[in-house]
């Protein structure tokens, strides 16, 4: 397999760990009748997971790792933190695939900002209408997820 396949591999997994993550995430917050406080149990889990993964690879990270660290790149887990609260707010009133739907036309229009501009570090690709086509699809696919 390819880099491109295993690339498209790895996100589909992403994909479908992202669907079941949002009900289980919701049901936690059921569970605990505080969607943040599920969030935050969410991020530990996750926290200690990957610190497990760092410490099985045997090389743990230094001080002079960080030091090219602009502190806008630190937001992403705040941006994580925010997905997974709205994911587990939005499931029982919306279900899983339309709030599937949503966040996946969300990140679309989002993601052809960043491509447009190159932000963030990543080369440009310029808006076609293809992509705006698959934006639109997307779009429809919310309206009719609700049907």
């Amino acid at each position: 397999m390819g880099p491109f396949w295993t690339a498209l591999a790895v996100a589909f997994a992403g994909g479908v760990a992202l669907a079941v993550q949002s009900p289980i995430n919701s049901a936690l917050g059921r569970a605990l009748n505080d969607t943040i406080l599920a969030t935050i149990v969410s991020f530990v889990g996750g926290l200690v997971v990957l610190a497990l993964v760092v410490f099985a690879r045997g090389s743990l990270p230094n001080a002079a790792m960080f030091r090219s660290v602009q502190p806008w790149m630190i937001t992403g887990g705040a941006l994580g933190a925010f997905y997974v609260w709205s994911a587990l707010w939005s499931v029982p009133r919306l279900g899983v695939l339309t709030m599937i739907a949503a966040l996946i036309l969300g990140q679309l229009l989002a993601s052809l900002m960043v491509d447009q501009f190159g932000l963030f570090g990543i080369p440009v690709r310029e808006i076609a209408w293809q992509r705006i086509v698959a934006v639109v699809l997307v779009g429809a696919g919310v309206v009719f997820s609700r049907f």
